[in-house]
């Protein structure tokens, strides 16, 4: 643990560090735009990219494309925030943003499948690598030299700034893509305008840049370095000693794997489940999400503040229990507020998929090479993608995988059959007739969307956000010394964000492709947020009075 408690009477930030602090957080938003614009896009990613493949597995691919960035981004802490640690916060800033706002930029010009073939999607996962590894050196660094610079009694409120970054960006890249979307019209933002919000990036690289020009060393690396005793070997000293070790494996379960599923969940599930279980166009949904992120980002500096006065630890463990305790109730409210008339037909006409239980599988796939064909699979997965709950029937062994829908019964298809395409040509146009026929809608009905209430409820989950989100920075910080902060904050944050976070899209839609029950997928951030609250209020202790230049 870094440093002894004390107690110093908070003074005020100087110009010079607010500046700093600006700077540095400002510098942060452009790279969260860059890196979530794909995650925005991954409906149209998917077509342009991942054309030959079926609307069900191109979804779960594409999914899986984007959570090849989080997967990598542990490994960008650990080369970033060693580079961190031994050169400097400021010039390793300068190399993530370099990174990742050229990998941004080429997205945009890189052509699709199309065009040059299962070539498109090898190179835009490589860049999404690229961005996955920027962004694992960013946070770290930006969150160590803001705490560097804030003054004691105040690091949550000025790292709660930092922790604002990922949802402004999050929403600019919903503005950019709303504005270009509304002035193009939806087919032309389909085919081409998809790539302006990529190309604009180049702008915002450039003014991030000069910004990062601006910025002197953190002081207390500064004082340290001119001392001789910053780390000679920070992955050593960070993972190969108990004493540093353990706090990183506590920082990881304890805290930020409950905050990354809680921070997914309010955000990009939250904005996947109104696109793709409540059939609500693209345009509409991302407008909520974005007001909903508009009005819940002061909370993040109101819990970051608050953390100062009673402690970092209350207000994220409180987060992760109302966030897992309330989250099927909200989840409904959305189907309620947002498509009634789907609402409607899941409880007047319920679904039954008869299956042999040996030919349905758990559809995820994070090494791509799994094919879901089965017909059993094949129903599943087309359910799932419409938003259409189900119950499970065995059937016997080798039999056809059947989907019942009141009266009326369907026959599934295997996906490797000769005639595989003509069968699901057919088996797409007998369940559409029939889901219709049962009440089932296309689309959500704009006349029927309560956009007031659907804003509230994501209002609701945002401020969960901010509560887990809000005071983590400060914690983190708080947790680690000096000498190793950078690469020990780095690698447990973004093991939780990276992999339970980046991975939650994939594998809760697996999961109610698997159940039946479009909610069955909140299992997995419920049950994560829960570990986190029962590790986290055990054994993680508090840190807001820990002096973060003292040494052990």
């Amino acid at each position: 643990m870094a440093n002894a408690a004390i107690n110093h009477a908070p003074r005020p930030m100087t110009p010079e560090e607010r500046k700093v602090v600006l700077a540095s957080s400002l510098g942060t938003v452009f790279e969260w735009y860059d890196f979530y614009l794909f995650g925005v896009m991954a409906v149209i990613i998917g077509k342009q990219f991942f054309a030959p493949l079926d609307e069900a597995t191109r979804v779960i691919f594409t999914l899986l494309a984007f959570a090849a960035g989080f997967a990598v981004r542990p490994f960008g802490a650990l080369v970033f925030g060693r580079l961190g640690d031994l050169v400097g916060r400021k010039y390793t800033f300068l190399v993530t943003i370099l990174i990742m706002g050229a990998s941004t930029f080429v997205v945009g010009l890189l052509p699709n499948y199309n065009s040059i073939g299962i070539a498109a999607p090898i190179i835009l996962i490589s860049l999404r690598l690229l961005q996955g590894l920027a962004l694992g050196g960013e946070y770290g660094g930006a969150a160590t030299y803001v705490a560097e610079h804030a003054p004691h009694g105040k690091r949550g409120a000025y790292t709660a700034w930092i922790q604002t970054t990922a949802t402004v960006g999050l929403m600019l890249a919903l503005l950019v893509i709303l504005g270009t979307r509304t002035t193009l019209g939806e087919e032309k933002f389909a085919d081409w305008g998809w790539r302006i919000p990529y190309l604009v990036s180049i702008f915002l690289l450039g003014i991030s840049l000069w910004i990062r020009l601006q910025l002197n060393e953190s002081p207390a690396f500064k004082k340290m370095k001119d001392e001789g005793k910053h780390s000679k070997a920070p992955l050593t000293e960070s993972f190969g000693q108990w004493k540093n070790l353990k706090v990183v494996i506590l920082a990881l379960i304890g805290l930020t794997a409950g905050q990354a599923v809680v921070w997914y969940t309010g955000q990009f599930y939250a904005l996947f489940f109104l696109e793709k279980m409540l059939k609500i166009d693209g345009a509409t949904a991302n407008l909520m999400i974005a007001a909903s992120l508009i009005i819940g980002t002061p909370f993040f500096l109101l819990f970051g503040s608050l953390s100062d006065k009673i402690g970092r630890k209350p207000i994220i463990m409180a987060g992760c229990l109302i966030a897992a305790l309330t989250y099927f109730p909200l989840f409904k409210g959305l189907t309620h507020y947002g498509n009634p008339a789907l609402e409607a037909a899941l409880a007047k006409s319920p679904i039954t998929v008869v299956a042999d239980p040996a030919q349905c599988s758990f559809q995820f796939n994070p090494t791509g090479t799994a094919k879901f064909t089965s017909s059993c699979d094949v129903a599943k997965a087309y359910l799932a993608q419409n938003g259409l709950n189900y119950t499970n029937v065995a059937a016997g062994s080798g039999a056809v995988a059947q989907v019942k829908i009141g009266e009326t019964v369907i026959n599934a298809y295997d996906g490797k059959a000769p005639d595989a395409k003509a069968q699901g040509d057919r088996f797409k146009k007998e369940m559409s007739e029939a889901i219709k026929a049962a009440g089932y809608p296309a689309k959500a009905d704009p006349a029927q969307i309560n956009k007031p209430m659907l804003i509230v409820l994501l209002t609701i989950m945002v401020i969960y956000v901010t509560m887990v989100y809000g005071p983590i920075a400060a914690m983190l910080v708080e947790l680690f010394p000096t000498r190793i902060r950078y690469t020990s904050m780095s690698l447990p944050y973004h093991i939780g964000n990276g992999w339970f976070g980046g991975f939650l899209p994939a594998t809760s839609f697996a999961i109610v492709a698997a159940q039946g029950d479009i909610y069955s997928g909140l299992w997995y951030p419920i049950i994560i947020a829960t570990i986190t609250l029962v590790i986290g209020t055990l054994f993680v202790p508090e840190t807001k009075d820990i002096d973060i230049y003292a040494e052990d």
